[in-house]
């Protein structure tokens, strides 16, 4: 299927300049070289939060659910296990992700789930126009924050990586090509995925030019050491003036949560009843 055809009739409403713009056409890309190479568009569902990115499962002609604010990655843990088969794809912002919804996260990297989870970290709440979020640096001046926030910023990252999760990497809005590889990457690996984006807003936060001159793309990294990547992770901490790197920071393969659940049959447990056990322990 070409990119064109994945797209929808629904108006785009992003403002002109939106680093969501490289985030719909890098998936775009990816969604339809995995359909070339035989990944059924229906075995593909979206999972959106609350906030200017979660219009991206409207621009996207695949199975979508709207979730509420932060909770995304369990309507997203439902799906998967609910049908084992299908790749689940979440696009969720910084205070959707790292606010709200930390909790879900947490455990959802704790026990590798088999879900990708794309950040849009503008590092601002644009969609109710200006607000710092959890990745806004110390000082941030907001529309919540007319005099600088005065807490330091959270390193998703790192967060994340102690959390256990399998695959971590990081990309901006001003590089496409990258972004289509991380996303590839991260849809394909079995286990918990995440993508954190450097997705600008030009309307209240915008940070081209500083990204611009921060960031370069890792090269000779082993992604199977943990300490590098931390390391790695570590160089900057959403509040100093370090280098940025993007790139793959880790990858480990283990066995992913939903695979853990013994099949029906003689002599084991029933599946499909310690899932909605787990379901209903989780609501």
């Amino acid at each position: 299927m070409s990119q064109s055809n994945l797209g929808t009739y629904s108006p785009n409403t992003w403002c002109p300049g939106c680093g969501n713009f490289a985030i719909l056409n890098a998936v775009k890309a990816v969604l339809g070289e995995l359909n070339a190479e035989g990944l059924p568009l229906e075995n593909i569902v979206l999972v959106s939060g609350i906030g200017c990115h979660a219009k991206i499962v409207d621009y996207l002609n695949v199975n979508s659910f709207y979730s509420i604010h932060g909770r995304a990655t369990p309507a997203a843990e439902g799906i998967k296990l609910a049908d084992p088969k299908v790749k689940v794809i979440v696009f969720a912002g910084d205070g959707d992700a790292y606010g709200e919804g930390i909790e879900h996260l947490i455990f959802a990297a704790k026990r590798n789930i088999d879900i990708t989870m794309i950040i849009h970290n503008n590092r601002v709440y644009g969609l109710t126009t200006g607000q710092y979020t959890p990745t806004s640096p110390l000082g941030f001046k907001g529309r919540s924050t007319p005099a600088g926030t005065l807490e330091p910023a959270l390193n998703p990252l790192e967060v994340m990586l102690a959390s256990g999760a399998t695959f971590l990497g990081r990309g901006t809005s001003h590089g496409i090509e990258l972004l289509k590889k991380l996303f590839k990457e991260a849809i394909m690996h079995k286990g918990f995925s995440l993508v954190d984006v450097l997705q600008v807003c030009v309307t209240y936060y915008n940070m081209y030019e500083y990204y611009d001159k921060k960031v370069y793309e890792l090269k000779e990294h082993d992604v199977r050491d943990y300490n590098q990547a931390l390391n790695k992770i570590r160089e900057w901490d959403y509040n100093s003036d370090s280098p940025i790197a993007l790139g793959a920071f880790y990858k480990k393969e283990i066995p992913a949560f939903e695979q853990k659940f013994p099949e029906s049959g003689t002599g084991s447990s029933d599946r499909n009843t310690k899932i909605k056990d787990f379901l209903k322990a989780s609501i």
